[in-house]
């Protein structure tokens, strides 16, 4: 896909974060799912992005730096440089604390200064997490939780997509799904099978889509493909601008703590689980599923 599209003609740079991530959210049209990538990795790292360089950029998000520079044209600004004193600005004034900034603005850097020390290792991850439940902590009652479930609920049948760091999240949600007694099928991809395994999706299926940067291509291929097919979607993702949330039913944003590379799932597992767990309750009202016997 080409990494230019035409804007209009008269495409007024925003003034604030908060207007740069609505004209992500509500003129996506005029970005490729590259610059859309970008610009969701922008508003998770503005402290970055207002004061490092596109180079540091480019390393930290594994993009390029030409897609920054397309964004900000894009977005009617004259050049990366002047987009990014619009990121200058105090960040609580434009645009809620995301998790990556509260690492690094609260508890600071976690360094390990020696890799070979298994238990400094150990700490830092631990310390990332807790960071991490608690910023899901704090959010959940902003998160459309009963509507997910309640599509959930509705569903024929629910279809999970994860892949790469995303793949233990869907095959953990798809068997809890099934023994709280909703008919799940975890898409996996196996043997290049993806688009055939979409293809079998019947009126009333449900596409759970879960993805994060970098988003996988499988995954923005057969989200794709379910919502062509007019199947509801629920994306869970990093960002309301994800790749994987442009006409979701429902979107439920988790941030992740990210060390040395490694992605922490422990709040994208915890949000899965507390998925997992309401819909058991419910079958439990029901009169048809004994919790004590669930094994999830």
């Amino acid at each position: 896909m080409s990494d230019t599209r035409t804007a209009p003609a008269q495409n007024e740079k925003p003034k604030c974060v908060e207007a740069f991530r609505d004209r992500l959210l509500n003129e996506r049209y005029l970005f490729t799912s590259r610059m859309l990538e970008a610009g969701a990795w922008v508003l998770d790292n503005k402290r970055i992005v207002a004061l490092e360089t596109l180079s540091v950029m480019a390393r930290e998000s594994q993009l390029t730096p030409s897609i920054f520079v397309r964004l900000a044209k894009a977005m009617g600004f004259d050049g990366f440089s002047d987009m990014q004193k619009l990121f200058r600005a105090p960040l609580h004034e434009a645009y809620p604390t995301s998790l990556s900034e509260r690492i690094s603005h609260i508890q600071g850097d976690e360094v390990v200064r020696d890799p070979a020390d298994i238990g400094a290792m150990g700490q830092s991850f631990c310390r990332a997490n807790s960071a991490s439940l608690a910023h899901l902590g704090g959010r959940l009652g902003e998160l459309p939780l009963n509507a997910a479930i309640d599509r959930i609920m509705a569903a024929r049948t629910v279809h999970i997509i994860g892949i790469d760091r995303s793949f233990p999240v869907a095959a953990y949600f798809s068997y809890a799904l099934r023994r709280a007694r909703v008919q799940a099928i975890q898409i996996s991809g196996t043997g290049s099978m993806a688009l055939d395994q979409v293809a079998v999706m019947r009126p009333g299926d449900l596409l759970v889509s879960i993805s994060f940067p970098p988003y996988a291509q499988t995954t923005l291929d057969i989200t794709s493909a379910a919502r062509a097919a007019g199947h509801d979607v629920i994306a869970i993702t990093d960002s309301p601008v994800s790749p994987i949330t442009e006409d979701a039913a429902e979107v439920l944003t988790v941030d992740d703590a990210e060390l040395h590379g490694f992605r922490s799932l422990t709040a994208v597992m915890s949000l899965v689980q507390t998925l997992a767990i309401s819909l058991a309750y419910r079958h439990r009202e029901a009169g048809d599923l004994d919790l004590d016997q669930i094994n999830a």
